[in-house]
């Protein structure tokens, strides 16, 4: 892992959940529906459960993709439920919708966001923050969003996204590394007019005490099933991008996006790993039962990251040099079809300027000047250093 960084003690960094004394006032005498998954936590304890305890009237639960207590693998349909724990209805907004009904606001008088994100475009938390605000905005309820620090919140990166390639894992024209938190991202969603409708939520946001942009930040809980180690997370803009291509990225492994290969690179590397069947992770995994070659990156230094402020195109462009079936390479077995690596990107040309053998500096010369622009854009709605 290189060198570490002096981390800021973890009790001089506080979430906007844990400053219960700032926002129990608020919440007083209100019905509360709460965004959560198992990232919303105060102290080592659910923070749905832990406000209960602490007398606030939660009448329901919403549930993002992987849901409320994290049961679902990625992209897997969830329905709406009563929490076991709780007693409290908890409705899914990654099954039959995204965004909250007028009847499932109807008995809510204001709603708390509490999700841990990562700070990447494809990461669908954002999505739900998005379509969370669209509904309160619709139907006048207020949005509380208890703000949490961005573990890849030191820079911004990658080519503005493309309207034609709006899809689930990209929504609005931002780069793959967005560089904000969750209330910052809100504040954008507001202030560029990009709600449905021009719509505007009211807010309340409840900032993280002693952060900056640039504290390093390590999550106290996986954000998700394959986001499971650190470095997984600082490695997850760059290797994500494989998700496009018809290499397995360590599903169906321990190591997801930490280590990426194929049957058909056997010859060509040496390391090699066989992804398996994982409840709750990857059931069945890109190549299951197979040994794949490939790329081991678990010791890829991710402090780098923080000294370019870049994701890394060098191991997608290796591993396309070595494919000996380059017609196929940007077939995705993900979905069955070509066009992941567009939405994943963002842009159109990505894919042909990989396979005209476009140097990694030629290609994010084509990022501007839109990149540069967001970055502009961004400081209008930053809370933070």
């Amino acid at each position: 892992m290189g060198k570490k960084h002096k981390q800021v003690p973890l009790e001089d960094i506080r979430t906007g959940a844990e400053q219960t004394e700032l926002y129990l006032p608020l919440l007083e005498g209100k019905r509360v529906g709460m965004v959560v998954n198992p990232t919303s936590i105060i102290g080592q304890e659910n923070s749905v459960d832990s406000l209960l305890k602490r007398g606030v009237n939660i009448v329901k639960i919403f549930g993002p993709e992987h849901g409320f207590r994290g049961n679902a693998s990625a992209g897997i349909h969830v329905d709406d439920d009563v929490d076991a724990k709780t007693g409290i209805k908890a409705v899914s907004l990654y099954g039959k919708h995204e965004k909250p009904t007028a009847e499932e606001l109807a008995d809510i008088d204001i709603m708390v966001f509490d999700i841990q994100d990562v700070g990447v475009r494809f990461y669908t938390y954002i999505n739900t923050l998005q379509h969370v605000m669209e509904a309160c905005a619709e139907h006048g309820k207020e949005l509380m969003i208890l703000d949490r620090p961005n573990p890849n919140g030191f820079y911004v990166d990658g080519p503005i996204l493309d309207p034609k390639f709006k899809s689930g894992i990209g929504l609005k024209p931002i780069p793959i590394v967005h560089g904000l938190t969750v209330a910052e991202y809100a504040q954008m969603l507001n202030g560029e007019g990009w709600l449905d409708n021009k719509l505007t939520c009211k807010l309340q946001i409840i900032k993280v005490a002693n952060y900056t942009h640039d504290t390093p930040y390590e999550l106290p809980v996986k954000p998700s099933p394959n986001l499971n180690t650190p470095q997984s997370i600082l490695l997850y803009p760059t290797t994500c991008l494989f998700e496009g291509t018809y290499l397995n990225l360590g599903r169906g492994t321990q190591f997801p996006f930490t280590i990426v290969g194929s049957p058909a690179l056997k010859g060509k590397y040496s390391f090699s790993f066989t992804p398996i069947s994982i409840k709750g992770m990857a059931e069945t995994p890109l190549f299951m039962n197979q040994v794949c070659y490939g790329l081991d990156l678990r010791k890829y230094d991710t402090d780098n990251f923080r000294k370019d402020k870049k994701i890394k195109l060098s191991w997608l462009i290796e591993l396309y040099k070595a494919s000996p079936n380059k017609a196929d390479f940007f077939n995705s077995k993900l979905s069955n079809q070509m066009g992941v690596i567009e939405r994943l990107v963002g842009v159109a040309d990505f894919r042909q300027q990989i396979i005209a053998g476009k140097s990694e500096k030629e290609i994010r010369a084509s990022w501007e000047p839109g990149l540069s622009k967001y970055k502009t854009m961004r400081k209008k709605y930053l809370l933070y250093p």
